[in-house]
């Protein structure tokens, strides 16, 4: 049975963000993508087999290495939902700002 992940998950993380962070610049095999952490090479194939099942990764065989790549367009779910704070937040502080514009100044 496989377990239903969602992008937000994979993000919650701090080494997943960095393993996406790496593999959003170039494709790398699990050798190479484990030397940039101080965890072992299982605990980020965990990570990285997180990461595919939220379709954040993929990984494919070449010879004998798994070389995995980075599918970003998933974090568009991320920025959608962020941008409704975004947009939230930046009509709050225009609106805060005018109030202190429009205040009366005391000496």
């Amino acid at each position: 049975m496989e377990i239903k992940r969602d992008v937000f998950q994979a993000i919650a993380d701090p080494t997943r963000r960095k393993i996406i962070g790496l593999l959003a610049t170039q494709s790398m095999n699990l050798n190479t993508i484990s030397e940039n952490f101080e965890i072992t090479r299982q605990a980020v194939s965990l990570h990285i087999k997180i990461l595919e099942q939220c379709n954040l990764v993929s990984i494919r065989q070449e010879g004998r290495e798994r070389i995995c790549e980075a599918k970003l367009e998933k974090l568009n779910e991320v920025h959608q939902w962020t941008e409704q704070f975004s947009i939230f937040w930046t009509k709050k502080l225009q609106a805060l700002k005018q109030v202190v514009e429009n205040s009366p100044k005391t000496p």
